[in-house]
């Protein structure tokens, strides 16, 4: 298990906030050992850090209330959705209240004629689109797990869609949020554009929980498409899909999603999901649109991919072939895992310019192979952010040690192709020494805005920033 640095802990203010919320909360309080340890783990490799207890919040106001009471005891205060991130974002480095949001979870209000949404943290994006399917319209957003919006929000997280969707960044119109004094905030309205002010909405999302704790989000929605293709094509190398996708970006092929899948991970994929694609690296892709805009993308891809040596291209619109194959994607994460049994899988998360993800994918696969490890990779590869998942036994202490100096080294070389250490699963506890290599002096601005709106660092601390920050 890779360590996380423990934070001075509050002692007689921890003590004095448990004594008031158990009394102010009853059953929705919770200290037992099991499931503060759940709330300090998430699907990582960093040393679980437990809270000191955890609330379940059930409104905007109980959220305030509990920030208000640590705020007054200078206590820390960690949010918690579906506990689905991925570098410690929900560890206690210095204990503290666990604020579980996972019973705000009503779909608010939906506007159909204006395409957006209100939902509270809690609601999860299969259940928002759920909720949304028989008004013909979804939530786009998909970063694979079953992740709750405020935890989406909070890590601005993106995944399949993103190449055509956007982020949650650009998905986001407004929040409303638990500030570090217990102040409540909404940060804009409905409308789709305003120049009012200070964009408070862009500073939250993505803050993972640093500045405040976001109780209800407005979002944009889509109409379902009239027709949906997904596809499937095999190629030679990862150089060879790459250069594929790097075409079809600059050719401005509309695809909502381009999923790059090495050999290593359709070897897997098959031997879990029960398929028999083509063990080489493999592109998926879907198309939305009209039927004639669908088909005239099929064919426009298929041409740039003959041109690449791509083979057994395939496409369907049948509802449960497509099922089929993204939920082979989805799953991706499971099969590898069986590729060594009892291992655990870390996943990377860099991205890079498209021009240099042939590049950096196949540096990637050399780094693993020189170091002795197995990192199959999976993509977005439409915009340039793969994931090389290493499979590692954590009770080999060299390999684990080899396997952070793969990330280490992996993070460093996107950074130096300009590109990041964290296309989508955000900085948390695990990526912190790169976030100053990457954005240099504009690390200290974040750091003067985290001070000013959290001057007791009660906020998530330990998270983001450098110790020294």
């Amino acid at each position: 298990m890779v360590q996380a640095t423990d934070l001075p802990r509050n002692e007689a203010g921890i003590a004095a906030v448990l004594g008031i919320l158990k009394q102010q909360f009853g059953e929705r309080f919770q200290t037992g050992q099991a499931l503060r340890e759940q709330h300090g783990h998430t699907t990582t490799w960093i040393k679980n850090q437990a809270p000191d207890a955890v609330v379940f919040a059930k409104s905007t106001q109980d959220v305030s209330d509990i920030v208000g009471v640590c705020a007054t005891h200078k206590v820390p205060v960690i949010a918690f959705g579906t506990g689905t991130s991925l570098e410690g974002h929900v560890n206690a480095p210095a204990g503290g209240i666990s604020v579980d949001l996972s019973q705000m979870d009503k779909v608010v209000e939906v506007n159909p004629g204006d395409l957006d949404c209100r939902v509270q943290p809690g609601v999860t994006r299969e259940a928002l689109n759920s909720h949304l399917r028989d008004q013909g319209l979804f939530f786009p957003i998909d970063p694979g797990a079953n992740a709750s919006l405020g935890g989406m929000t909070a890590t601005r997280a993106s995944g399949t869609n993103a190449v055509r969707y956007g982020t949650m960044k650009d998905n986001v119109l407004a929040v409303e949020a638990v500030m570090a004094d217990g102040t409540v905030i909404r940060t804009g309205a409905r409308a789709r554009k305003s120049s009012a002010g200070y964009d408070l909405t862009r500073l939250l999302v993505g803050s993972e929980g640093t500045l405040g704790i976001i109780t209800e989000i407005t979002l944009k929605l889509q109409g379902i498409p009239e027709a949906i293709s997904s596809a499937r094509c095999s190629f030679p190398s990862v150089e060879a899909a790459c250069e594929t996708v790097q075409n079809v970006i600059q050719y401005g092929l509309p695809v909502a999603r381009i999923e790059l899948l090495d050999a290593m991970v359709v070897r897997a994929v098959n031997g879990y999901a029960k398929l028999s694609l083509p063990e080489t690296p493999m592109l998926l892709l879907e198309f939305h649109g009209s039927d004639a805009g669908v088909v005239e993308q099929t064919g426009t891809f298929a041409t740039l991919a003959e041109e690449n040596g791509g083979t057994d291209y395939q496409a369907t619109t049948t509802m449960e072939e497509r099922n089929k194959l993204w939920q082979a994607r989805h799953d991706a994460y499971w099969a590898m895992l069986a590729l060594r049994p009892g291992c655990k899988a870390v996943a990377t998360d860099v991205c890079v310019p498209i021009s240099r993800l042939a590049e950096a994918v196949g540096a990637a696969n050399a780094k693993a192979a020189e170091l002795g490890l197995i990192a199959p990779i999976v993509g977005h590869a439409g915009d340039g952010n793969f994931h090389a998942s290493l499979l590692l036994d954590m009770d080999d202490t060299g390999e684990v040690a080899r396997a952070e100096r793969y990330v280490s080294w992996l993070n460093d070389l996107a950074i130096s192709m300009e590109g990041t250490c964290t296309g989508e699963h955000g900085i948390g506890q695990g990526k912190r020494p790169y976030i100053v290599k990457e954005l240099g002096a504009a690390v200290g601005i974040m750091a003067v805005i985290k001070r000013a709106l959290d001057p007791n660092n009660i906020m998530n601390p330990g998270k983001i920033f450098p110790a020294d920050q």
